[in-house]
């Protein structure tokens, strides 16, 4: 999890909501490190954000208020968003652990939300990919999660079966 310390700012993301009010909110707001340029550098996972990672660097608008608005991504980190529903025991606060904790052994990083049983994770360039994804997909098929990509590389596509 991200440690929030002065130079942490705010930015916002406008996303569409689909048809089955997916995501939850159409704007979500994630913690950057401003760069003094216009730019932030991303530093924390987003939970529904598509497109983006953490420690992507992107260009902001400023509205008349202040609010900084991601604009687009001026240079990608090479990080990926993996995100999943844990099933497992309802979702629980214990099975998201588990589920962090065994990611974590391959390199990658997150966190979790109660609220929709969700775990977000940011997977590193140099974690091992291909037993990442053959994780994930031995979740799926043992019913503890489903997962889906919000952010990755052409070295994740690349581990595709």
């Amino acid at each position: 999890m991200t440690s929030v310390t002065d130079d942490h700012v705010k930015v916002h993301f406008r996303m569409d909501v689909d048809e089955d009010g997916w995501p939850p909110a159409s704007v979500e707001s994630l913690w950057a490190i401003d760069l003094g340029d216009g730019t932030v550098r991303l530093d924390n996972t987003p939970w529904f954000v598509r497109g983006v990672a953490s420690d992507d660097i992107i260009r902001v608008e400023l509205d008349e208020g202040g609010v900084r608005w991601a604009a687009e991504t001026v240079q990608a980190s090479q990080n990926c968003t993996i995100r999943l529903i844990v099933l497992k025991d309802g979702g629980s606060g214990a099975a998201r652990q588990s589920v962090l904790d065994v990611f974590h052994r391959l390199g990658a990083t997150g966190e979790g939300i109660e609220q929709f049983r969700m775990v977000a994770l940011d997977v590193p360039p140099d974690a091992d990919l291909q037993q990442l994804r053959r994780l994930l997909e031995h979740g799926v098929a043992k019913g503890w999660w489903h997962w889906e990509e919000g952010c990755v590389t052409d070295a994740w596509r690349s581990t595709a079966a």
